[in-house]
């Protein structure tokens, strides 16, 4: 299976992990995962610092190459919300809770330009130890690590 996956990955934290991980168990053995990853100037929308793309690559590729898989893979510059997930072929897309209504919006845009549909699959965020989500704004901000642990 062909399966989809994006995002800014800056910092790497446990909810990028678990959304990488269910990408290519979904994808498993045989398939390919597709990681789309904002360009600097896709990126530069967010209201905190994010490093330059060749860095957060080389984090993705050290993550990845780390875990024990034999799905075959590849990173693409994502210049926009949707990158090549509107014309290319592929079955499915992981997102989160955040990104579902992305996900959605791509199905619509295939369907109308006459591509089939792709099945989504939406991964539930990781929580920090406050019980909300961890996300790298609230790392960047101090207030957890990239694990969830309270900092302040």
């Amino acid at each position: 299976m062909k399966v989809m996956v994006g995002g800014t990955f800056d910092p790497l934290h446990d909810g990028h992990k678990r959304l990488l991980t269910r990408s290519f168990e979904l994808a498993g053995p045989g398939g390919y995962v597709v990681i789309g990853l904002t360009s600097d100037s896709f990126a530069s929308r967010k209201i905190h610092p994010i490093r330059p793309f060749a860095a957060r690559s080389t984090d993705l590729e050290r993550y990845i190459s780390s875990t024990v898989h034999s799905t075959r893979w590849s990173i693409e510059p994502l210049n926009d919300r949707y990158g090549s997930a509107i014309d290319a072929d592929f079955d499915a897309l992981i997102v989160s809770e955040e990104t579902l209504k992305v996900a959605v919006e791509i199905n619509k845009l295939r369907r109308d330009k006459g591509q089939k549909k792709v099945d989504i699959h939406q991964i539930s965020c990781v929580l920090a130890e406050d019980g909300r989500w961890i996300s790298s704004t609230r790392i960047y901000r101090g207030e957890i690590d990239v694990h969830g642990h309270l900092l302040k």
